[in-house]
Order: structure tokens, then C-alpha cells, then sequence
């Protein structure tokens, strides 16, 4: 039921078919004022279309809000996340998971400098993202009232939302019009497709639903070789040239797509209990992921490698499941940053056909040391004959297992 107190709601406007009838079932079911807001996370789109979408169904031109986010999107939460090696379950890079959190921090802003009492969005009662949202929502303004249709409307079927649509004049485009073959999702990190033709997890995905990779099989028989730099943990540069965080992306994905890389066909455990199988293009975060675990294998310490790597399933479990701004990633994540003190330098890659290959990699910081590892004699730091004893040391309660057992015939 409708709560009649919502005076002015904020919506996650992307001003396609879905959310301009959310738009309008607002205007129409809570009586309230609606305002918009369109980010641009660097999804490919022109946003001119929707703000002239929100003008047509009604909305103020001072309650239309778009902002270019691209540059904070990647500085303040793709790079945190890659400094963690973040992956979930091993191997989803998180490209829809990371760009939630700021979608709903700038409703929040908005709503309290419009003075709005609710905010909305249009995630489904069956996704992770309705947890994303509103997580983010409670922890930035605890008194927010959130309003998700999806859970709360009786428009059950395309047929029923078209007919709204038409009622209320909402134009529709002819390809919208039947069902979608697929979702899509998509932003500077990646893109995401689910459902229909893409629900049975035996069946191959089609090569239609592919759009920001060639095949593998279609890229260059020559490598393209690139040299990625980090300060900090942080891509600063490719081939020496520096650039700001969102154009480093952007040009690490365009790489990414003409030599076929980043393609994940994934089955994955939603936080809401039942799995999903999607299709996820990250074709420069797959660089950037493989080119940070190359500078941190020559600057960082074995006990703190092994740490980041213990923590890091938690650590993406946290963003999957929508706690960025809980506490527990915040601890985490400042025991990351402590990490990337010294992770500076470069790494050389060979991108060939769908494939990541590190060639090199080098450091002021570096902690590999040439005459320690070598098979030749001169290693100063290094005695063999102290390896019997650390070996028999660390043997010892084997061997106390060991007589035990033969102690009692095992």
C-alpha cells in the first residue's frame, strides 16, 4: 500500500521502458513528486534522451538530474575493489556489484538536497541488486524511506506493462514492445547479460548476446604488447603514457575487446539464495586484474600476500552481497591500502587471442633478489646447510605423528 507521507521520491532514472512506467506509476500511486536521476557510469549511452523522456512524462526540469560519474566511479570503487584482487567465487570481477553503492549514495545526496523523503529504484524482488540499493541506502540515511516497485505493483507480465505504458501514453519503442531476448547491464567495468535466452546453463550463449568482445577465435594472430604502470596499487599509465583512471579503463577495454578478452560464463549463488547464470564481458578489468597480481608478486611480502589472498573471498563476498559501507569492508579495505605502500612499477603484457599473459615485470620496490634465487654459487645472504635444520624443525611433530602411529600399528 502506498504510503501516503512520501511527499517527493528520488528514482534511478534510466529512461528506457521500465523505469519511465515506474516514473509514472509513482506520479500516479504514491501522488507524489518524482525526481530523476541518470548516471553515467560510462554505459555506452546518450543520456539527451532521458531527459527528454522525464520532460515528456512530466518532471520538472530542476528535478532532472544527470551526472557524468565515470572518473569517481573507477577512482573511488573499481580501484579500491582491484587492489584486493577482489573476484567473486573465484572469478566474477563484480562489474555490476561495485557500481550500485554509488548509484544509491547519489540518490541519497539528492534527496537531501531536494528534500525528498523516499528514493526508488527499479531492481526486481528476485536480484541481487534491490539488496544493493537499499543497504546503501539505510547505512547513508536511516530514516529513508525506499520504494520498490517491482515488490509492490500487480503488473506481473510484459502485456500488462505495455498496456500501463499505453494508458498512461509512455512511448514505446517497436523492439520493446515483446519480450527482450536478454537483460543487459552495463558500465565502464563491463557488461552484464542474464535471462531467457541465456537461462539454461547447458546451452552455449549465442554470439548475438556478445557486445563489447570479439570472439577469440576472430582476434589478431599478432599479440599486441602493452606496459601497464602502477603507483600504489593504482593503473597510472599504458606504454608510459599517463592517464586519468576512467580513460585508462576505457582504453584497457578497448584493447581488451580487439583481442578478445574478458568473457565469463558464469553460474553464480545470488545473496538472495538461488543461482543465476550470466554472461559477463570485462575486457579491461581482466588486464588490469591479471597486470595488479603481476606487480604484487615482485612488491609484496609472502605473509602479506598470503593475507590479501585469505581475505579476499570475504572481502568480494562483501561487495557482492551490497555491505560496502559497512564496517567490516572498511577495515578490510584499509588493511588493502596498507598493502599497496610499496606495489609500484611496471608490468609488460602479451594480450593474444582471449588471453592475459604477463612477460614482465619490475620495480624500484621489488622484492626479488637475483643472487638470492640463482642456481649459482655466491649468494652471500643464503647457506644451504641452514635449510637441515629449518626442515627438521618444522618436521618435528610429523615425525612425533609418525612414531605415534607406528607406535599403534596405524
Amino acid at each position: 500500500m502506498a504510503d501516503s507521507s512520501v511527499k517527493k521520491v528520488v528514482l534511478a532514472y534510466s529512461g528506457g521502458l521500465d523505469t519511465s512506467i515506474i516514473l509514472k506509476w509513482l506520479q500516479t500511486t504514491y501522488r507524489c513528486e518524482v525526481v530523476t536521476f541518470t548516471a553515467d557510469l560510462g554505459q555506452g549511452e546518450e543520456l539527451g534522451p532521458a531527459r527528454d523522456k522525464a520532460l515528456l512524462l512530466g518532471i520538472k526540469p530542476e528535478n532532472i538530474y544527470i551526472e557524468d560519474l565515470r572518473e569517481e566511479f573507477v577512482r573511488d570503487y573499481v580501484f579500491p575493489m582491484f587492489r584486493a584482487n577482489a573476484a567473486y567465487e573465484g572469478v566474477y570481477l563484480l562489474g555490476t556489484s561495485i557500481a550500485r553503492p554509488l548509484i544509491a549514495k547519489k540518490l541519497i545526496e539528492i534527496a537531501e538536497a531536494t528534500g525528498a523523503d523516499a528514493v526508488s529504484h527499479g531492481a526486481t524482488g528476485k536480484g541481487n541488486d534491490q539488496v544493493r540499493f537499499e543497504l546503501t541506502a539505510y547505512a547513508l540515511k536511516p530514516d529513508v524511506v525506499v520504494i520498490a516497485p517491482w515488490r509492490e505493483w500487480d503488473l506481473r507480465s510484459r502485456e500488462q506493462l505495455i498496456a500501463f505504458a499505453e494508458q498512461h501514453q509512455i512511448p514505446i519503442a517497436k523492439n520493446k514492445r515483446g519480450e527482450a531476448p536478454f537483460s543487459v547491464d552495463a558500465n565502464l567495468l563491463h557488461a552484464s547479460s542474464e535471462g531467457r535466452v541465456l537461462e539454461d546453463p547447458a546451452v552455449e550463449v549465442p554470439d548475438y548476446v556478445y557486445s563489447r568482445t570479439i570472439s577469440p577465435e576472430d582476434a589478431p594472430d599478432k599479440p599486441t604488447i602493452i606496459t601497464i604502470g602502477f603507483e600504489k596499487g593504482d593503473a597510472v599509465s599504458i606504454d608510459g603514457e599517463k592517464l586519468s583512471p576512467a580513460t585508462l579503463l576505457a582504453k584497457l577495454n578497448d584493447l581488451g575487446r580487439d583481442n578478445g578478452i574478458g568473457r565469463l560464463d558464469l553460474v553464480e549463488n545470488r545473496f538472495v539464495g538461488m543461482k543465476s547464470r550470466g554472461m559477463y564481458e570485462t575486457p579491461g578489468g581482466t588486464i588490469l586484474h591479471a597486470a595488479h597480481r603481476a606487480i604484487e608478486s615482485i612488491t609484496l611480502d609472502r605473509g602479506a600476500a598470503h593475507l590479501k589472498d585469505q581475505i579476499m573471498p570475504q572481502y568480494a563476498e562483501l561487495i557482492y552481497n551490497g555491505f560496502w559501507f559497512s564496517p567490516e569492508r572498511e577495515m578490510l579495505q584499509a588493511l588493502i591500502d596498507k598493502s599497496q605502500e610499496f606495489v609500484t612499477g611496471d608490468v609488460r603484457l602479451k594480450l593474444y587471442k582471449g588471453g592475459v599473459h604477463v612477460i614482465g615485470r619490475s620495480s624500484d620496490y621489488s622484492l626479488y633478489d637475483q643472487d638470492l634465487v640463482t642456481f649459482e654459487e655466491g649468494a652471500v645472504a643464503y647457506d644451504h646447510r641452514d635449510a637441515a635444520g629449518f626442515i627438521k624443525l618444522n618436521a618435528l611433530r610429523l615425525r612425533t605423528l609418525g612414531q605415534r602411529k607406528k607406535k599403534l600399528g596405524l
